[in-house]
């Protein structure tokens, strides 16, 4: 009878312990049928007469044991099963769907499967120790297997109900690692050290995609269980099988790969994430292995040229600036890429990482604090050499101003050339080649202001995008990725040549820095200050224009006395003169303010970050709150504000087109209509921004000095205090005496 509980013990039934699912034809096939109810199987013969009924409790109670020994065994058997990946190499089968793939294997299941590998054995070698005992006794009771097992009814019962809940719920990866992570907080010391081991192993499988991950930038994850995932590309692999696709994608731009792989190409998926892993910590885990994947994988072109650099006496090196993307010339040079490559990353620094992650792996329990302080200081080295790639290498600094001195207009010689060169031809409406119309003032302004030593311009072209597509500044064949972002036609402003805008080609790895949402912001800042700029112009060229018509006419009148026409339109026009003055007054202090009090002090604070910062994504966030200071100071966020200011700038054009022929025409009810509208619309401007909201706040620090200078007389106090108290803006003096 006690050989028969042995053998019942680990998981053989007879005729003295018999399975009640033996009974029922229906279940005899179902393996895991035990497992699905959750309740033990294993019963007492019911025609054993000859045991007491004390001892029929108790061996009841032992042979349960039997039966979890059973169904965790077959759980430890199935998921170390690797059978499929033999099958799927001999015979071709079509490919699995994502869901398939996951349910097909599991990583993390198969760790922990190896765990109560550990513990069955422990459990094996236990039975094992009872049989000898009552081997050696010469009188065998059922309290010696009773005393020797005692310590499993705590153990295998929890562990039955945690593989039983596994395989209901399917769970895999990180959300088994937190359900053991649960279950690790219990009050039995001999369970919490058993769940504990469960869980080292489950993070050993996490450790290694780690490695994988943060050393080497490759996603090891087969079965789409780590929560670091790739994005869902369901149209390449719906028509991946089609040649003409396949022949595409071997002749897409590696740097667009590249490019998606950093933007788009992979997320966090917090199904996936176990609850002990901070948010913020699991996106550094991100960056690291983006950050490693750019390091180990530079660009085709970046390569190449890198190559020629170190080797200046490689034979066609003048193929560099008109195939830098050839990766036949790349072939020849493959002990200078491979340099490149260790340059980026030494490996040192790769060992360095892999040590941190080892001495996580080997350490019997998970420590938080020392998992993110391992993270951090991950993620600083693989930021520190994204730097270098960037500011060094790639020379940001340089970019950095270029941009603003084309985008931000701190080139003012450079477009105070080409607007007097294009004035008039911005005199007439845009034509469909208005963008080759440009083209002609903008290189005479080139030739006139840009010396040959300025390396960036030529990534510099002039664009218009509702007139047709982009016209480069040069006809040099410049090897670059462009970036470009459309203006939709709701977005188009008031003047047709008010859409001038530009565009900034940029090579790898500037790409990772300059996004195209960071260059939609350069062209915005660069539409406003270039309508800026030329309001001003226009508004200086008309009192230029018209004073040397007033001497031609002064002069004419002292040789005609008897005509005082001229006289009179002079007395008439002085009044348009003040609004002009006005005018011009705002727009210069606008100006200075934006340039002067918003740019250049933002440009500052950016140039001390960068000197002082070595962490690439710091850069990526002071560089995005400089442009957003340049935006919000610039009120281009307040839709009021931008409103107003550019029906200002309007009607400041509007006015210089028709003072301009006031000699012609003797009636001004337009030049008293747009002053009428400027009146209203500049005191609104100084309402608005005088407000508690701007002026007190500290989203525009330099408000108050703007408005000071505005109001350096309190003439727009009293005027827009006067235009809030009357109902008419402007009346006229015999209406006030009537």
């Amino acid at each position: 009878m006690l050989h028969e509980l042995l053998l019942a013990l680990l998981g053989f039934t007879g005729d003295f312990v018999v399975d009640s699912r033996d009974r029922y034809e229906t279940l005899a096939a179902g393996a895991g049928a035990g497992a699905s109810d959750g309740e033990p199987t294993f019963e007492l013969a019911p025609d054993l007469s000859f045991i007491h009924p004390s001892e029929r409790s108790v061996i009841e109670r032992l042979i349960r044991l039997g039966f979890y020994y059973r169904e965790l065994n077959r759980f430890a058997t199935t998921s170390r099963d690797l059978s499929w990946i033999q099958s799927s190499v001999d015979i071709p089968l079509p490919q699995p769907s994502k869901s398939q793939r996951g349910r097909k294997g599991s990583a993390y299941r198969r760790a922990i499967a190896n765990g109560i590998v550990e513990i069955l054995s422990v459990y094996r070698a236990a039975v094992l120790q009872v049989e000898q005992n009552l081997l050696s006794d010469p009188l065998p009771i059922l309290a010696t297997v009773t005393r020797g097992l005692s310590k499993f009814e705590v153990l295998l019962p929890p562990l039955f109900e945690l593989i039983t809940e596994i395989e209901r719920e399917d769970i895999r990866g990180g959300q088994l690692l937190n359900l053991l992570d649960k279950r690790c907080h219990c009050g039995v010391p001999e369970l919490q050290n058993c769940i504990q081991r469960l869980l080292w192993h489950g993070h050993q499988v996490l450790y290694n995609q780690l490695a994988s991950w943060m050393v080497y930038g490759i996603l090891q994850d087969p079965h789409g269980e780590f929560f670091i995932q790739r994005q869902d590309d369901r149209d390449g692999e719906s028509e991946s099988s089609h040649p003409d696709v396949i022949e595409k994608l071997m002749h897409k731009s590696t740097d667009d790969s590249i490019l998606t792989d950093w933007h788009l190409g992979f997320h966090i998926s917090l199904d996936m994430l176990p609850e002990y892993i901070h948010m913020r910590v699991a996106e550094s885990i991100l960056f690291a292995g983006k950050a490693v994947r750019v390091l180990r994988n530079p660009s085709p072109s970046f390569r190449l040229k890198e190559s020629f650099v170190h080797n200046p006496n490689v034979k066609g090196s003048h193929r560099v600036q008109g195939f830098l993307g050839n990766f036949a010339t790349l072939k020849e040079l493959p002990d200078s890429s491979n340099l490149i490559t260790e340059d980026l990353l030494p490996q040192s620094e790769a060992d360095k990482i892999n040590a941190m992650l080892l001495e996580l792996k080997h350490s019997s329990e998970f420590h938080k604090r020392l998992f993110e302080s391992a993270v951090s200081s991950i993620r600083t080295i693989a930021a520190n050499h994204l730097w270098q790639l960037v500011v060094i290498r790639a020379d940001l600094n340089g970019h950095l101003k270029a941009l603003k001195d084309y985008f931000l207009l701190a080139k003012g010689d450079f477009f105070q050339c080409f607007l007097e060169e294009s004035r008039q031809l911005m005199r007439l409406p845009p034509r469909q080649t208005a963008e080759a119309d440009l083209m002609v003032p903008f290189q005479l302004a080139a030739l006139k202001t840009i010396g040959e030593e300025d390396k960036y311009f030529p990534r510099v072209s002039l664009r218009m995008p509702s007139f047709g597509a982009n016209v480069t500044a040069t006809q040099k064949d410049f090897p670059t990725t462009k970036v470009t972002s459309d203006v939709s036609q709701k977005d188009l402003p008031l003047d047709g040549w008010d859409a001038i805008s530009l565009e900034y080609f940029i090579d790898w790895p500037l790409q990772l820095f300059f996004t195209q949402e960071v260059l939609s912001k350069y062209r915005k800042v660069f539409q406003y200050l270039i309508r800026l700029k030329r309001t001003q112009m226009e508004l200086e060229r008309s009192w230029a224009a018209v004073m040397h018509q007033d001497h031609a006419d002064f002069a004419n009148y002292r040789k005609d006395r008897k005509n005082n026409s001229v006289s009179q339109l002079r007395q008439r026009s002085s009044p348009m003169w003040r609004v002009r003055e006005h005018m011009i007054f705002l727009i210069r202090n606008l100006q200075f303010y934006i340039q002067v009090d918003v740019i250049e002090s933002q440009w500052n604070v950016l140039q001390a970050h960068v000197q002082d910062s070595h962490d690439f994504t710091e850069l990526v966030s002071f560089h995005q709150e400089y442009l957003s200071a340049l935006i919000s100071q610039s009120f281009l966020d307040i839709g009021s504000v931008s409103r107003i200011l550019d029906s200002i700038m309007k009607l400041c054009l509007q006015f210089c087109w028709k003072i301009e022929l006031y000699e012609s025409s003797t009636n001004l009810s337009e030049l008293e209509h747009i002053t009428e509208e400027f009146s209203k619309k500049s005191n609104s401007l100084y309402t608005i921004l005088r407000s508690s909201r701007l002026a007190g706040s500290q989203r525009a620090p330099f408000l108050r000095q703007f408005l000071m200078r505005l109001n350096f007389n309190s003439f727009f106090e009293a005027t827009a205090r006067g235009v809030l108290n009357v109902v008419r803006p402007r009346p006229t003096p015999p209406a006030i005496q009537q």
